[in-house]
């Protein structure tokens, strides 16, 4: 027989490249309903459904029931990166920069430190800081350069407004 998990994952590999629907969000629902209403993961696959079916304020609501049950740490910070995503399409873009921003600062070195990166950046455009979303996500792509670290994490934080100008001959 097949693991919770292995069902979840079935149940998403087939709606892969489709659009999600009531159906997917009825059966996401269903294996839910196996694990009870105060398990963390199965708030956590539930919130995803409905942000995947462009219903961000019902996943806005089980996202935070998610993490307020606790979420291991592989789903702790996916649930926080699209629990920002969702603020940022519902336009609560303070609540989502603050959410980003601690994540950040208590994990540094998560392995979705570049995905809140992105949403970092996507937040701030959207609330019309523009050339800080493009200075947060210049810094996230530094690591993957094979050279230039220095002087792009300057740039990123010149573009920012937060470090004064460096001569440009200067690319390593």
């Amino acid at each position: 027989m097949k693991t919770w998990d292995e069902r979840v994952d079935e149940i998403w590999a087939a709606a892969a490249g489709e659009p999600v629907d009531d159906e997917i969000i009825a059966r996401i629902d269903a294996l839910a309903a196996e694990r009870g209403a105060d398990d963390a993961r199965a708030a956590f696959e539930r919130a995803g459904a409905r942000d995947s079916a462009g219903r961000e304020a019902e996943a806005i609501a089980l996202y935070r029931r998610a993490l307020e049950l606790g979420l291991d740490e592989e789903h702790r910070p996916q649930a926080v990166v699209q629990l920002a995503s969702s603020l940022r399409n519902v336009g609560a873009y303070d609540e989502a920069l603050a959410l980003v921003s601690a994540e950040t600062d208590a994990h540094p070195d998560s392995p979705y430190r570049d995905a809140v990166a992105a949403v970092h950046a996507l937040t701030l455009a959207s609330a019309g800081q523009p050339a800080r979303g493009l200075s947060v996500a210049l810094l996230a792509l530094v690591p993957h350069l094979p050279r230039y670290h220095r002087s792009m994490t300057v740039y990123a934080r010149q573009i920012a407004g937060t470090t004064p100008d460096m001569p440009t001959a200067n690319t390593t």
